[in-house]
């Protein structure tokens, strides 16, 4: 796989992941005044950057396998095996009603996401625009 391949297809993921984000912010906002309503929030990012240091990082002394049932002491994870997970929040305060949703964070939370979205439309366009300046020069 090319480096554009792999960068596109890492902020492709990313942007997929900022949609599925934002349809559970805004379901922690719609429900922002239901009694023990939990919020939601997506992890991502954190396991696929996990993932792409995993490719980077060898152990200074790896170990031979000469048996299938022995343990590697080194698994690369494969960035395309992350996926988004939607999980709920049992660790923040809630609200006498049992409701953990705030709505001024949730607001804040969208607009970061927002402005991820875009700025991952606009990576994705540089590097279409880089390969169009190559194909023309």
């Amino acid at each position: 796989m090319t480096n554009f391949e792999k960068t596109l297809d890492i902020v492709h993921r990313t942007m997929d992941a900022s949609v599925i984000r934002r349809n559970v912010i805004a379901n922690n906002i719609a429900n922002a005044q239901v009694p023990n309503f939990k919020r939601s929030e997506v992890n991502f990012e954190s396991e696929l950057k996990r993932a792409l240091d995993s490719e980077q990082q060898r152990p200074v002394l790896e170990l031979v396998l000469t048996d299938p049932k022995h343990i590697s002491n080194h698994t690369e994870k494969d960035y395309r095996d992350v996926t988004p997970r939607r999980v709920l929040d049992y660790v923040s305060q809630s609200k006498n009603n049992g409701n953990n949703v705030d709505a001024e964070q949730e607001m804040t939370l969208a607009l970061q996401n927002q402005m991820l979205y875009t700025m991952l439309a606009e990576a994705a366009s540089f590097e279409f625009g880089q390969v169009n300046m190559a194909l023309r020069g």
